[in-house]
Formats: structure tokens, C-alpha cells, sequence
């Protein structure tokens, strides 16, 4: 299948599945697997954090950071558009019993400064204790700039807040800006990063924190059912994650910008070539194209998409040049 879905569907790498078949294991709840603990000891030290946290999934992490950072009856400050507030099943209400202040995020991802700080609780018992702001990046394929994170970070510290990355594709934002990820992550008091999308691990996220922040995490991880045993097997596919796979990411802005410009040959939909930043386009389908019948007819052709008003088509490791030629190839067949 050609699928245009996400790039969570990537499969590991051979690389990977030899690493993950040879992985040297243990008990990591007892901190007993040596693939795990490198994983994490090199994660640390590579993106500039005294500690990490493997964890199950990118909505694990956000979550963790967020139950670690705030107690009960505290608020984050975040995007409407922000994955750990509108597509995580509300976890830090439920079980962290966190409040979320969502704000509007602006078309090019950011939050308004002065949204941020306008909505900061004064110290009154009327109001949740606001803790934390967190932000995101990539979102919705749109780099953040390093100067508004850089002032992000200062309006935090100046208000007695902690900020947090949810950095699901903070490779993405890196490699598009041909920086280190680690000057990205450098301004964060926390950070998730997502090793099963465009990295191609099968399972696994980074949580990175301090000491004391990875430490309430990893309790909280175990309450939560996260503690993992034999994990490096998993672990060893995530290490090749972070070393090998970055600098491909490339490829795959290549490949996002290639298609955007193939389907705007198509008077079906339109398409802001220009709004392609990382390995994300997003097409309006115009009236009269019955997006749902066509995500039909291209699952029978071997092609997944999904359907909607606007199409969210993602690049990744497993979609070549010639798989985008192919898909819009069908396209042009469908629609006449």
C-alpha cells in the first residue's frame, strides 16, 4: 500500500530489526536493561538534559511532562491546535486532573505572546495555579521560528513558568532549518520527541527533563502501566532512531513538496505551495469532489488517504518520487 495517512505508519528499518532481534535486555523496571539505559543516557546527552525517559508512545511522554510538571488543580497554557490538548483524549484532565487553557494558535503555528501572557492566572483562589506552557513543533508541518521560542522561553521564565516541547517532530523542524535538534530543545524545560513517525522506530517516544522531572515521570510512567520489562528490543530500533534517521528527513520535505506541486496541476484542489515546510500538505478539495467515494476507489488501487475536507497527505521513509507519480496519476484517472 501506498499510504499517505502519517508517518506513523513507517516500518523499521533492517537495520532495526537486526538491532531489535540481537538486543542485549533486561528488566527495565528495575533499570536492569543496559539497551534501555543507553538509549536514554545517549538521548541526554545528545539534546542537552541531565536526564530521559523511554517511553511508550508520543501521548506517554506529553502526558508524563505534563503530570510532572503540574499537581492537581494546576493549568497549561497551550494551542487549540496542540496534540497533547485536542488529540491525546483530554489525559491530563482525566487522570492528571490538570485544566488545559488552550489558546488560538496563529497560521504559522505560533501562540501570541501576549495571548500567553494575558491568560497567565494572577494568585487568587478562584483561578487554577497556571505552571506551565507548552508548545509545539513541528505543528501541523509548520516550523516554529528560533526566535520566537527563544522568547517564549524568557516570557516564561520572567512569569515563574515552566515550558514544554511537545516535540513529536522536532527532527522535522531541525533538519528543515539545517540546525541540531539540540538547539531546538535547548530553550525547553522539557521535551517530547517521537521516535515511531518520519524516525521509523516501531514503538517508542523521549521524554527529556531534568533529574527531578524524569524521576516523578518515571513513577508516574509506572502508575500509569508504562513500565516496560524487557524493553530494549524496542530500545535498539529507537537508538538507530535518533542516529540514523535524521538527516533522511530531507527526503521526505523533497518528496511533501514534489506532491504539492503535482496536485496543484489539478484544478480539484488547492494548494499553498509555499506553506509546505516540512513533510506535510494540506489540499482544500473543492465542491463537487466527493472526497469520501474517492478515498474509496484509491484504497481499491492500493493508495490510502484520509478523507476529508482537506486532505492532510504526509511524506515519510516507505513513500518514494514514484509513489507520488503513481497516486497522482490515479487522482487525474478518478476524477475525470
Amino acid at each position: 500500500m501506498i499510504d499517505f495517512r502519517s508517518d506513523t505508519v513507517t516500518m523499521p528499518t533492517e537495520a532495526m530489526r537486526k538491532a531489535m532481534a540481537t538486543a542485549e535486555v533486561g528488566d527495565d523496571v528495575y533499570g536492569d536493561d543496559p539497551t534501555v539505559n543507553r538509549l536514554e543516557a545517549q538521548a541526554a546527552e545528545m539534546y542537552g538534559f541531565d536526564g530521559a525517559l523511554f517511553t511508550s508512545s508520543g501521548t506517554q511522554a506529553n502526558l508524563l511532562a505534563l503530570m510532572s510538571h503540574c499537581d492537581r488543580g494546576d493549568e497549561y497554557i497551550c494551542g487549540q491546535q496542540a496534540h497533547n490538548y485536542k488529540f491525546e483524549g483530554g489525559g491530563a484532565a482525566v487522570l492528571g486532573s490538570i485544566q488545559p487553557q488552550p489558546l488560538n494558535n496563529q497560521a504559522d503555528g505560533s501562540i501570541l505572546l501576549s495571548d500567553i501572557k494575558g491568560a497567565i492566572k494572577p494568585d487568587d483562589v478562584h483561578f487554577a495555579n497556571t505552571r506551565l506552557v507548552s508548545l509545539e513543533n513541528t505543528i501541523g508541518g509548520k516550523v516554529l521560528p528560533q526566535s520566537y521560542i527563544a522568547e517564549a522561553q524568557q516570557l516564561a521564565f520572567n512569569h515563574g513558568l515552566k515550558i514544554h516541547l511537545d516535540g513529536a517532530r522536532v527532527a522535522n523542524a531541525a533538519v528543515a532549518q539545517n540546525i541540531a535538534i539540540s538547539e531546538i530543545t535547548q530553550y525547553f524545560d522539557s521535551v517530547s520527541i517521537c521516535l515511531s513517525k518520519g524516525l521509523c522506530a516501531p514503538v517508542g517516544s523521549i521524554l527529556l527533563g531534568d533529574e527531578r522531572l524524569i524521576g516523578k515521570a518515571r513513577r508516574w510512567r509506572k502508575m500509569l502501566g508504562g513500565g516496560m520489562r524487557q524493553a530494549g528490543i524496542l530500545a535498539a530500533a529507537a537508538g538507530l532512531a535518533i542516529t540514523d534517521q535524521v538527516e533522511r528527513l530531507a527526503i521526505d520535505h523533497d518528496n511533501a513538496r514534489y506532491l504539492a506541486e503535482q496536485l496543484s496541476t489539478l484544478t480539484e484542489f488547492r494548494v499553498d505551495i509555499l506553506s509546505v515546510q516540512t513533510n506535510m500538505v494540506f489540499a482544500h478539495v473543492n465542491d463537487g469532489v466527493d472526497i469520501a467515494s474517492l478515498a474509496m476507489k484509491l484504497k481499491l488501487s492500493g493508495i490510502l488517504i484520509s478523507s476529508g475536507s482537506t486532505l492532510r497527505l504526509v511524506t515519510h521513509a516507505d513513500i518514494s518520487r514514484a509513489d507520488i507519480d503513481t497516486f497522482i496519476d490515479e487522482l487525474k484517472r478518478y476524477l475525470k
